[in-house]
């Protein structure tokens, strides 16, 4: 991938090298170290390219808008969206389609986690949390903002700045782990999958910071193809796209998301997470 290539992306440039008018390209939102995903990502580009015939590139983004911004001036024409954000480009880029989501992002869900210092233990009942410090993940994370968010509005009856003596954004789950663990927030919201994920590889010290509750489930990640895509790479590329991401089998590719198996996925599927978004004012 030429540096002039990922700039422009990252840039959100308008304008597209004619070199690369045939290549099929996609990105993800940065929900955890970009090392990482650039890791997982790429074995990803490689796979579709084998299923679909034509170069695929993964290029990266640096927040979760410069995705929906990527995926609306047509330098990515699939993307691996949360909930929100999926929702957000498809209004963007009318026509465009959710095809296939993980088998957990069916019934994903949010935790809350606390540092030590607040005595806060692991409950059912929405907990009491006012006058504490709070970070969330990224403004347009839907498991580290939007639904978080909701839920506390809904449990507290008041508005977020209202509950809290501190609001932070850190920008992805690894980091709000890291900077409750640390003591810098005093409780945070983060996506359950890179949780567990972190706390089974021995990442997290939960001798400083531990879950104290979980939210219903609702549904998330989700891969979206943009409008067109039959038009520039041939009739039935976008069931043919579908047909690739429902056969991803391999243990390895699937750890890397981390997800058992990708089913269909609609829009429909995500009525609910737009209607959260308009209801707390994160969409127009």
């Amino acid at each position: 991938m030429s540096f002039i290539k990922t700039v422009c992306l990252l840039l959100a440039c308008v304008v597209m090298p004619a070199s690369w008018a045939q290549s099929f390209t996609f990105t993800a939102i940065p929900d955890e170290n970009e090392s990482q995903l650039k890791t997982r990502f790429e074995k990803v580009a490689r796979y579709l390219e084998s299923e679909l015939g034509v170069e695929v590139n993964y290029i990266p983004v640096k927040s979760y808008a410069a995705a929906v911004t990527a995926f609306r001036n047509n330098q990515v024409q699939l993307a691996w969206f949360g909930g929100l954000s999926g929702v957000q480009a498809r209004r963007l880029v009318p026509g465009s389609n959710a095809i296939a989501q993980g088998f957990e992002d069916q019934y994903f869900k949010s935790y809350f986690i606390a540092h030590r210092s607040t005595e806060l233990n692991y409950s059912t009942n929405f907990p009491n949390l006012n006058g504490y410090s709070f970070t969330f993940g990224s403004k347009g994370s839907t498991s580290g903002r939007l639904m978080p968010q909701f839920y506390i509005e809904r449990n507290m009856g008041k508005k977020v700045d209202q509950i809290f003596s501190r609001v932070g954004f850190s920008g992805d789950h690894s980091r709000t782990i890291a900077q409750v663990e640390a003591g810098a927030y005093q409780i945070g919201a983060v996506n359950y999958k890179v949780w567990d994920s972190m706390v089974e590889k021995g990442q997290i010290d939960t001798d400083k910071v531990k879950v104290i509750w979980e939210s219903p489930a609702y549904p998330d990640y989700q891969w979206t193809v943009r409008a067109g895509v039959d038009n520039t790479y041939g009739a039935g590329f976008s069931e043919k796209l579908k047909t690739a991401l429902l056969n991803m089998k391999d243990p390895d590719l699937l750890a890397s998301f981390p997800r058992q198996s990708f089913v269909p996925a609609t829009n429909k599927d995500y009525e609910p997470i737009e209607s959260v978004a308009l209801t707390i004012g994160l969409l127009d």
